[in-house]
């Protein structure tokens, strides 16, 4: 199992999102299990509202949703919602990812490996 912790704004002018999000789908169709967490100002990854700039190639929204409807786990830190990102306070995508510092805990403590972008 790998998890993969994600803390950076996703157009942030950089390809760290979208990198972080090919190796996860790609550590996936390759048979891992693969754990999502996103906490800091990742947290606008998990929210409608976040559009993708003309700027960006790819939707990264829609992206982290597609892999959530196959089967990665996604967890969301909840405490973020209102303290981080740009879009402070506004809903995630799906309320049942909000998720607490415990969960990554474990995640961490299942994990084989724990990658951070």
């Amino acid at each position: 199992m790998t998890t993969i912790i994600l803390n950076h704004q996703p157009y942030d002018g950089t390809d760290i999102t979208w990198n972080a999000l090919r190796l996860a789908k790609t550590l996936f169709k390759s048979g891992e299990k693969v754990n999502l967490f996103l906490m800091n100002d990742a947290v606008d990854l998990a929210r409608d509202k976040t559009t993708k700039p003309d700027s960006y190639d790819y939707d990264l929204v829609e992206m982290l949703k597609k892999m959530y409807a196959n089967g990665v786990s996604l967890q969301v830190c909840g405490t973020c919602n209102a303290r981080c990102g740009i879009f402070k306070n506004e809903p995630y995508f799906d309320e049942k990812v909000t998720s607490t510092m415990q969960v990554l805990a474990d995640w961490v403590i299942e994990s084989d490996k724990v990658i951070s972008f």
